[in-house]
């Protein structure tokens, strides 16, 4: 956490090497998006991910073919990864709803998710990353009360299998995919409820969707902190919609006329040092989310991406120096 004293804390001791305080991870099926519905060239795209040692840490979604979980699982496992699955796109590509008002819709998408915890264990993944419903046009404190009650079902149920940790991603509310968490201060009230049941439990906050949410790195992380077990850096466009990348596309870091790029990711980088999240010897992942858009390739965003990561984490260096200098005339 942040030094009370108000010197800078474990930024005092930072080293240049990122990786010294958090685990660089990126989610898979969004880097190639041909996977994302458990199909296409899913060991040929992880075994890229796995033997690039700038990646510690990687998130996976359903596989449909039992054979092909096997090898991607024995793949991750030689490869020593941190392995997380998201059964976003499980949720959004069934058009699931956990905090729907129809009982029946809500324990379809209840088992969607159980099926994907399934899945999870099967690839031998730490954490399980999913989202809210669609944000209701009224009676939202009882979708609120509906989320808690499917989430504490689905923490007992993976709690019954093993020590799988459910988080739950905060989204934009009213931009593109529109859901009920939502606001980081509505993630935080639910996670206090789920946490009564599953201590562990815990909220993951995406740099790309904080402009959709209209909320900064220091307000959103500053709310989330004690509940923050996950994070994502990703850009996002919100300009024109008729842009292919507009909404919740995770163009990569500078696409023109877009939201996020070094200075963005210094930022969020800053707070989740001050928070505590990263720091020296953290095991804590910090993952990209970022997609092609149009004809653009995927290794090319991917390189970018860590290319702007290192640029950002020098920026902190320097800042940390600066930092360092002036307390010593102090």
């Amino acid at each position: 956490m942040a030094n009370k004293g108000g010197r800078p804390g474990n930024r005092e001791n930072m080293k240049g090497d990122l990786q010294h305080y958090m685990q660089v991870g990126i989610v898979h099926f969004m880097a190639y998006p041909e996977t994302m519905g458990g199909e296409g060239p899913i060991l040929e795209t992880v075994n890229r991910i796995v033997t690039d040692d700038f990646f510690s840490a990687i998130e996976i979604t359903r596989v449909n073919q039992a054979e092909k979980r096997k090898q991607v699982a024995q793949l991750l496992e030689s490869g020593r990864m941190t392995v997380g699955f998201g059964a976003q796109p499980v949720l959004l590509g069934n058009k699931a709803d956990l905090n729907a008002f129809d009982e029946e819709k809500r324990k379809a998408a209840i088992d969607l998710v159980k099926g994907a915890i399934d899945q999870a264990y099967e690839l031998k993944a730490g954490k399980l990353g999913l989202l809210s419903g669609p944000k209701p046009a009224q009676n939202q404190e009882k979708a609120v009360q509906l989320l808690v009650d499917s989430l504490t079902e689905l923490c007992k149920y993976a709690k019954s299998k093993g020590d799988l940790v459910l988080s739950l991603e905060t989204f934009d509310d009213a931009t593109d995919k529109k859901r009920l968490i939502g606001p980081n201060s509505l993630a935080v009230e639910v996670a206090q409820e789920v946490r009564k049941t599953d201590p562990s439990f815990g909220l993951m906050l995406d740099l790309s969707h904080l402009p959709m949410q209209r909320e900064t790195s220091e307000s959103a992380l500053h709310t989330a902190r004690d509940y923050l077990n996950h994070a994502h850096i990703g850009n996002c466009y919100i300009d024109d919609p008729a842009d292919p990348a507009y909404g919740d596309e995770h163009p990569r870091f500078g696409y023109p006329g877009s939201e996020n790029d070094v200075d963005e990711l210094t930022e969020y980088l800053r707070v989740l040092l001050e928070i505590g999240y990263i720091g020296e010897g953290s095991d804590n992942v910090v993952a990209f989310e970022v997609k092609p858009v149009g004809g653009e390739s995927s290794d090319a965003i991917i390189a970018q991406s860590k290319r702007t990561l290192i640029r950002a984490w020098n920026r902190m260096e320097r800042a940390k120096q600066t930092l360092t200098a002036a307390w010593n005339k102090v």
